[in-house]
């Protein structure tokens, strides 16, 4: 069946939305406009609104909507510290844990040639800026265990490198409350690989 042009258009903007498909979509579509107009509206202004006025904190490149995010903007952050990760995701994950005082970097993506990603989409420059300021000692790496997220952690680690400063990685591995047996062997060659002492 084909839709009408306007809901046809809804269909295909909210298909946008990371693992949202056709069926998702038009099932959001469907219900935004038959049960849910009211909350449509409030999307839609609430859409508008955030467009208008968040923006890029101008060190991290966390969402912000001042000139700088909180975490840059709070004095009680540890300046030597520096975690890089892939997304505003990730360092929400990471405060959400309550263990990292630190300040961040975010790269908005990883290293990916194929799709024309190179170290001027990820704000490099931004970043060897930051460290060539003195204050950072160590870069901790916090990207994807991907393909990806790995040549972007070598990257960078060689950035830092060539600046005498500590680059680490995050720790990967088997997750605590997890079971061995139901672990994908990727995963445990990489804890075995990190394993310490006790």
């Amino acid at each position: 069946m084909k839709h009408p042009p306007r809901l046809a258009e809804l269909i295909e903007a909210l298909r946008a939305l990371p693992g949202v498909g056709p069926k998702s979509a038009q099932r959001m579509a469907f219900h935004l406009l038959q049960d849910g107009r009211s909350g449509a509206q409030t999307l839609a202004h609430t859409l508008e609104a955030a467009l208008a006025s968040v923006r890029r904190c101008e060190r991290c490149r966390m969402f912000a909507e001042q000139e700088l995010c909180a975490v840059c903007a709070s004095p009680q952050r540890e300046s030597s510290l520096l975690c890089v990760v892939e997304s505003p995701a990730d360092v929400v994950a990471i405060e959400q844990s309550g263990s990292f005082r630190g300040r961040y970097f975010v790269l908005m993506g990883h290293l990916s040639p194929l799709d024309g990603i190179g170290p001027e989409q990820l704000g490099v420059r931004a970043l060897e800026a930051i460290l060539d300021e003195g204050l950072v000692r160590e870069l901790i790496l916090a990207t994807n265990p991907t393909v990806e997220g790995e040549a972007t952690a070598h990257f960078l680690a060689d950035l830092a490198l060539r600046r005498g400063l500590t680059a680490s990685r995050i720790a990967h591995g088997v997750p605590i409350g997890g079971e061995i047996e139901y672990v994908d062997g990727g995963t445990l060659a990489r804890a075995l690989a990190g394993r310490q002492s006790v």
